[in-house]
């Protein structure tokens, strides 16, 4: 299937008079942003892999139409859900069902968050967006920016946001309990895909496209090129062009609980070492530190990231009988040191003895819960209810801080980062990898 040629104005256009004119069953049409039975008429962009659980977490409301360019990848969802409407191209499906649809989730590789992310807010629907919220920080600017002016409720896909533990150390952390908190370390076992790999070899055999696959769509804002299974179905994380590094993949789970408690903006500099990376493909392990600055009485932090199974010194409260995770986070404080799991489900003063000594002095619950999930937070919102946690708003911000460490990789130097203007001040050179060039015919 080609892709036509198609500016912002003229997709917008046809999507606006393909809208007025399309008809669709009674109990899915919209009526002042919600279908008559109160569910959501929700539109699925990647049903596959992390798409599937989009499909399955949201399956109490109404399933409006899948789109995916993979048909073998989307096999679970179209065989469970066979009645569903099926599309490849996003493009289409937005201009044929137009106001039929009230919300869109985004599952995609990495580099279509944004082009379809945007293509549903122009049209004023509510958005899902996987983690991490786009491919680069100038992305995560224009769609933060962009669902504040079109007032819809909007999520990343960093499901831990919506998790206890995360609440729980802000709590602390305001309470004093933690004292002040001037460093921070975390770290994955990621990646667990190919990274420091270099382009495809085609000179001796050049690799058919599946009958299943549509290459030209999955490809979409990239540039073009051929096929090769290196990138399928799942190892496209590992390349530049396409997904963003063990960081970008993880960091959006693993930092955004301190991240929130501490109320942290943007750093002011970040400087990597790394390990392998090529021009095309992110290091096989990092080590990244990021200098955030003071926010009112709080102090600066040093927050330390750590992947390709690399891991931080332990401190003196970690136990020896304590089992290190291949993720988690160690939020180093004046007064206590808390320990944190991937997703922030369980976060933990240690050691285990200070826990239990400060536990009847520790505050009640004073920030509210989120009851069912962040997708059941998500969909809370579309339907009149306050903003999800991790909105667009704030999904914006961390999504910005954890993508400018992919900037300092590919720099390999020190970047000094200036929010305000979206530049890097000490090296002009390094700016290229903060937003970058589209392949024509997708609207942006």
């Amino acid at each position: 299937m080609s892709s036509p040629t198609l500016s912002r104005r003229d997709f917008l256009k046809a999507a606006s008079l393909a809208s007025a004119a399309v008809t669709f069953p009674n109990i899915l049409r919209s009526q002042n942003g919600q279908s008559p039975n109160n569910k959501l008429n929700i539109a699925f962009c990647g049903v596959g892999g992390r798409g599937y659980d989009a499909v399955n977490g949201l399956k109490g409301e109404n399933m409006v139409a899948f789109c995916d360019v993979d048909d073998e990848r989307a096999t679970k969802a179209f065989e469970e859900f066979p009645n569903v409407p099926r599309f490849r191209d996003y493009r289409q499906m937005l201009d044929k069902l137009g106001n039929q649809i009230d919300a869109v989730t985004v599952s995609t590789p990495d580099h279509m968050h944004f082009p379809i992310a945007v293509a549903a807010l122009q049209l004023g629907k509510h958005v899902f967006v996987e983690k991490p919220m786009t491919h680069t920080i100038a992305e995560a600017r224009k769609l933060g920016q962009l669902a504040r002016e079109k007032k819809v409720a909007t999520i990343m896909g960093n499901q831990g946001h919506a998790n206890e533990g995360l609440r729980l150390i802000k709590e602390w952390h305001q309470a004093g309990i933690l004292g002040e908190v001037r460093e921070i370390h975390s770290w994955t076992d990621r990646p667990i895909w190919p990274q420091g790999v270099g382009k495809p070899d085609h000179s001796k055999m050049l690799p058919v496209v599946p009958p299943t696959l549509d290459w030209d769509l999955w490809l979409g804002v990239a540039e073009p090129r051929e096929y090769d299974p290196a990138y399928m179905p799942f190892n496209w994380r590992g390349y530049w062009d396409f997904g963003t590094g063990a960081l970008g993949d993880m960091g959006c789970h693993i930092m955004d609980g301190a991240y929130w408690a501490l109320e942290l903006t943007q750093p002011t500099a970040v400087e990597a070492i790394s390990a392998r990376q090529t021009e095309v493909s992110p290091p096989t392990a990092s080590i990244v530190a990021y200098e955030f600055p003071a926010r009112g009485q709080m102090p600066a932090v040093k927050w330390t990231w750590y992947d390709g199974g690399l891991q931080p010194l332990l401190p003196p409260e970690f136990e020896e009988t304590r089992k290190l995770q291949n993720n988690g986070t160690l939020i180093v404080g004046s007064r206590a040191t808390v320990f944190a799991d991937t997703y922030y489900a369980s976060a933990r003063i240690i050691p285990e003895t200070k826990m239990r000594e400060l536990a009847p002095s520790l505050p009640t619950k004073t920030i509210p819960r989120v009851e069912g999930g962040h997708f059941a937070e998500w969909v809370r919102a579309c339907k009149g209810g306050k903003p999800a946690g991790s909105n667009f708003e704030y999904a914006s911000q961390l999504t910005e801080a954890v993508l400018l460490s992919n900037v300092a990789i590919r720099a390999r130097r020190r970047i000094e980062w200036d929010a305000a203007t979206m530049k890097i001040t000490n090296l002009p050179a390094a700016n290229q990898y903060v937003s970058k060039s589209y392949r024509a015919g997708f609207g942006v």
